[in-house]
């Protein structure tokens, strides 16, 4: 398939797909640790005219990288399928403990954005599974020169867990679009055998 280049007929596209978690249509944007889905998920976001945008690394925590399975389905997943807000404690990676809760409410459309939202538990909810197509270890470059020195460390220990995480729960192989960076701003096609 031909690649798309406005967000605008992505967000239509999300829009109009069946509702996969009670009310909402929940649409994961995964890839990388660095590969942009953070800024992605943003500009896709206001593209859905401000669609909430739930991101991982509020989730995850230092002793849990991807272990925050059981919480999201919890404080998430299950007031959204019951078109319930869900109210959830973001993690503070400063101070190294969870933050005052938000509310997220069960919008026409939720993105989860982060390394692992592709995950095998997470797929049956997905209405979409987004995979940003930025090869690891330039997206690792970038993501090591965008917090600097001081965090050098941490991401040695990320890359292995990264590393371990896809090893045993890819997402790539189950994306229904294939998101690449472009100069003018994004291109996405649809992957071949996908599921509608």
């Amino acid at each position: 398939m031909e690649p798309h280049q406005s967000l605008e007929s992505l967000a239509r596209e999300l829009g109009a797909l069946p509702p996969s978690l009670g009310p909402v249509r929940l649409i994961a944007v995964d890839g990388h640790a660095g590969s942009g889905k953070s800024t992605f998920a943003g500009r896709l976001a206001e593209a859905l005219g401000g669609a909430p945008v739930l991101h991982l690394d509020d989730v995850a925590t230092h002793a849990e990288l991807f272990g925050w399975e059981e919480r999201l389905r919890v404080q998430v997943l299950e007031p959204l399928a019951a078109g319930r807000p869900a109210h959830w404690a973001p993690y503070d990676w400063v101070e190294r403990r969870f933050g005052a809760r938000r509310v997220l409410e069960p919008a026409p459309v939720v993105l989860v954005e982060g390394v692992g939202a592709g995950r095998r538990a997470l797929r049956p909810c997905l209405a979409r599974l987004l995979w940003m197509e930025t090869p690891r270890a330039q997206s690792w470059l970038r993501g090591r020169n965008r917090d600097g020195r001081e965090l050098s460390d941490f991401w040695d220990e990320w890359e292995r867990a990264e590393r371990a995480h896809f090893s045993s729960d890819p997402s790539r192989p189950f994306a229904d679009t294939l998101v690449r960076q472009s100069g003018t701003g994004y291109e996405w096609s649809s992957v071949a055998g996908a599921n509608p």
